[in-house]
């Protein structure tokens, strides 16, 4: 069972009938024990990283994340659910994230001639990847998934497993440990993102 958490932010919806698309229940909550003994979590997210940080803080999900992290259990977080996986975040501030992935989330637009490439990105871009991944078991390098973004992850190449090509290598996937994180939305990325969907569920 995947446990896709609900701390006001986020696409649940679509999220929860992409994992029933796929043959995976799927449950969204925010009660502790209930995600604590899924099988793995999803961190969704969407809006800016401080009101989705403080959410999950003042929520106490950020503790359970914590708690399931230091028990390997698989995460997953998307879009902003990804930044949130970070250290800090620049954007309207400085912000705390979780910290599992090493690195800031930094604004495109100081990377790219904005007369050019337009902020946000939004749209599909190809996959390259940078390291073996099992989340990308079911699909190849060049697959296209679809990406909504301002901010992306900078400093992290450690934990860099792919990127997508906008006037610079921007981060679309990271992963330590057992927690991953993806910068475009799989449950928007069709059949591609539903591979990716279900190599997660088989992690």
């Amino acid at each position: 069972m995947t446990a896709i958490i609900d701390y006001g932010v986020g696409n649940l919806f679509s999220l929860k009938s992409s994992f029933a698309f796929i043959g995976e229940e799927a449950v969204v909550t925010n009660d502790p024990e209930v995600i604590m003994s899924a099988d793995r979590i999803v961190l969704p997210g969407v809006g800016a990283f401080g009101d989705a940080a403080k959410k999950l803080f003042d929520s106490g999900m950020a503790d359970v994340l914590k708690k399931a992290a230091a028990q390997s259990k698989p995460i997953l977080g998307i879009c902003l659910g990804m930044q949130l996986l970070f250290e800090k975040s620049c954007e309207y501030g400085e912000h705390e994230g979780l910290g599992f992935i090493k690195g800031s989330v930094l604004p495109i637009a100081e990377r790219v001639d904005t007369s050019v490439y337009k902020i946000p990105q939004i749209g599909w871009n190809a996959l390259k990847f940078t390291k073996p991944s099992p989340l990308f078991k079911y699909i190849n390098e060049g697959d296209h998934v679809y990406f909504v973004h301002s901010y992306y992850g900078a400093d992290c190449d450690e934990a860099l497993i792919a990127t997508c090509e906008y006037g610079f290598d921007v981060t679309a996937a990271v992963s330590a440990g057992s927690v991953y994180g993806t910068q475009f939305h799989p449950e928007k990325s069709g059949a591609v993102g539903m591979n990716i969907l279900r190599a997660f569920c088989e992690i």
